[in-house]
C-alpha cells in the first residue's frame, strides 16, 4: 500500500494535465521514495517507466529499445533496436496518447529512473535531449521525467548553469523526508507515544519505516531490525555512506563528533583534528545530503548566518542520529551477536532522552501544520529555536498579525518549551522559568508541550482570559 506523498502526487498530476510539453527533474537522496512515488503517479496512465542500470552505453540503449518496442510503436515494425539516443529519445512522440475522458487530458509519459547511470555511460545524452527539446519536443504533448538519486550529479550536471539542460526543466522537485504525519501511517497499531518514538528513530524515510512492524513492540523492532546482523537497517548507514561519499572514515568521524554533542565548528575541529577549511567542505557535503543541518537562532540576522564560524551543526536525519548513538559505538559487540544486551544496557536506558530531542522537532512540525491550515492567531514566516549567551527556548516563530481594528500589521511571536519527561507533568515552575526567558516586545503566544500532561495550576492559568497560553499533549500532536 502506498502511503503519503500527496503534495508530490499533486505536483506531478498538475504537470501531466498541463497544456504544454513538460520536462520534469525529480531527485533526492537514496531511499527517499522517488521510485515508489513515480510508480504511484504512473499507475493507470499510459507510460514507459525505464529504470537505468549501471552498464555499458550499448547495453543501456538495447534495454531502452526493448522497453520502448514493447509498446508497439511504429518504429518497432522495421527496427529491432534504436540506432542511437537521438532516435530513441525522439520516439517518445510515437507513444500512444492516453484515452481521454470528458474534460480530462493527459500526455505521452516517459519516466527515466536513475538518469545519472544513463549519462555516465554516454555523457552526450543531456546535449541530445536539449537539442530535441529545443527543436520541437517542448511543443509536443509529452511529459519526460528525469529522476536521480545522486544529488550532486542532478544539481551540478543537470540543473546547474552551463550544462545542456540548464533552463529547460519545466518543473524541479527535490524530494525530502516524509513529515511525521505521513510517517505515522506506517504504524497503524502503535500508540501515540510509540508513533512518536518510531518516527524519532527512523525519521521520514519510507524504506526505513517499512522495516518496523507495528504489531511488534518498539524494543522488539530495534533488536530485530536495527541491532541484529543481517537486518537491512544494521548496515544501511555504511551502505549509504559508501554510495554517496568517498572518504567514509573521515565522514564517520565528523558525524560521530556531532552526535556526541560537538555542535560548533571549533568544537568539531577540536574533536576530530581535521583542518578547518577541509572540515567546512566536509560539513557542507553532509548538509547537502541532509544528513547534518546547520542551525541558527531565529533572531540571527544575515550577517551571522553568512559567517562560517557561526551556527550550530546537528544531525538532521533521525536514523543517522540513532545509528551513530547506539550502533556505531557498539559495533564490536553487535558483530558478536549481542543485540539483546546492547538494547537492554545501552539503548533502553537512553531512549527517552534520545526521543526528547526529536520531540522538539516534532513540536515545531505540529506548529507548521497549524500555520499552513491558518489555525494560529497569525501566520508566521520563520520558526526554529532561539538562544543567546544565557538562555534558550525550544521554539520561536515570528510573523505579523492584524491589529484589533484590522487596519495594520504588528510584529507577533510564538514562544514555546517542550518537555518529554515520562512521569513529572509540566508544572508552574516550568512555566515561570520559560516565561522568564522572554526578552521580546509585545505579548507572545505561548505553546507548552508535555508528554506527561500539566498540573492543575498550569491548566487553570492557561484558562485565564488574560493568558495567551496553549497546552499541547502528544495525542494533540498526533491528531494534528
Amino acid at each position: 500500500m502506498f502511503i503519503g506523498r500527496q503534495r508530490e502526487q499533486d505536483f506531478l498530476n498538475n504537470k501531466y494535465q498541463s497544456e504544454t510539453g513538460e520536462l520534469v527533474v525529480l531527485y533526492g537522496r537514496r531511499r527517499i521514495g522517488k521510485t515508489e512515488t513515480l510508480r504511484e503517479f504512473a499507475r493507470g496512465k499510459e507510460h514507459i517507466f525505464y529504470s537505468c542500470a549501471e552498464c555499458t552505453d550499448t547495453q543501456q540503449l538495447h534495454s531502452f529499445s526493448e522497453r520502448f518496442f514493447s509498446k508497439n510503436i511504429p518504429a518497432a515494425r522495421y527496427l529491432t533496436e534504436f540506432t542511437g539516443w537521438r532516435q530513441a529519445l525522439e520516439s517518445v512522440k510515437e507513444l500512444p496518447l492516453p484515452l481521454r475522458k470528458e474534460g480530462s487530458s493527459g500526455k505521452k509519459l516517459l519516466i527515466i529512473d536513475e538518469f545519472p547511470y544513463m549519462v555516465s555511460g554516454n555523457p552526450s545524452i543531456p546535449s541530445v535531449l536539449q537539442d530535441l527539446w529545443d527543436s520541437g519536443l517542448k511543443d509536443e504533448n509529452v511529459m519526460i521525467i528525469l529522476c536521480g538519486s545522486s544529488m550532486g550529479f542532478m544539481e551540478k550536471e543537470v540543473l546547474a548553469e552551463k550544462n545542456p539542460l540548464y533552463g529547460r526543466a519545466t518543473g524541479i522537485l527535490k524530494m525530502t523526508a516524509m513529515t511525521f504525519y505521513e510517517a505515522a501511517g506506517f504504524f497503524p497499531h502503535y500508540s501515540d507515544i510509540d508513533k512518536i518514538t518510531a518516527w524519532a528513530i527512523l525519521g521520514g524515510i519510507p524504506h526505513y519505516l517499512k522495516q518496523f512492524d507495528s504489531k511488534k513492540t518498539i524494543g522488539e523492532n530495534i533488536k530485530e531490525n536495527i541491532l541484529s546482523r543481517g537486518s537491512i537497517l544494521y548496515s544501511e548507514i555504511e551502505f549509504l555512506m559508501r554510495q554517496e561519499l568517498r572518504e567514509t572514515a573521515t565522514y564517520n568521524t565528523i558525524i560521530e563528533a556531532v552526535a556526541l554533542g560537538n555542535t560548533k565548528l571549533n568544537d568539531i575541529y577540536t574533536k576530530t583534528g581535521i583542518e578547518k577549511n577541509k572540515l567546512a567542505v566536509y560539513l557542507k557535503n553532509l548538509v547537502d545530503l541532509e544528513i547534518i543541518r546547520r542551525e541558527f537562532s531565529v533572531s540571527d540576522g544575515s550577517g551571522t548566518r553568512s559567517n562560517v564560524q557561526r551556527g550550530l551543526y546537528r544531525i538532521a536525519d533521525p536514523f543517522f542520529r540513532f545509528w551513530f548513538a547506539f550502533v556505531f559505538p557498539n559495533m564490536s559487540e553487535l558483530e558478536a551477536g549481542d543485540a539483546a544486551g546492547i538494547y537492554r544496557h545501552a539503548v533502553a536506558p537512553a531512549l527517552d532522552e534520545y526521543v526528547s530531542r526529536a520531540f522538539e522537532d516534532l513540536c515545531r512540525e505540529y506548529l507548521r501544520k497549524l500555520n499552513q491550515e491558518d489555525r494560529l492567531p497569525f501566520h508566521f514566516t520563520q520558526i526554529g529555536c532561539w538562544w543567546d549567551k544565557k538562555d534558550e527556548l525550544d521554539i520561536m516563530a515570528i510573523g505579523k498579525a492584524a491589529d484589533t481594528n484590522g487596519e495594520q500589521s504588528v510584529f507577533s511571536i510564538i514562544l514555546g518549551e517542550c518537555k518529554y519527561r515520562r512521569t513529572a507533568p509540566f508544572d508552574l515552575s516550568d512555566l515561570k522559568k520559560a516565561m522568564a526567558k522572554n526578552q521580546f516586545k509585545g505579548n507572545p503566544v505561548w505553546f507548552f508541550f508535555s508528554r506527561s500532561g500539566f498540573t492543575a495550576e498550569v491548566q487553570r492559568l492557561a484558562r485565564s482570559p488574560d493568558a495567551d497560553i496553549r497546552l499541547v499533549m502528544p495525542e494533540d500532536i498526533v491528531k494534528g
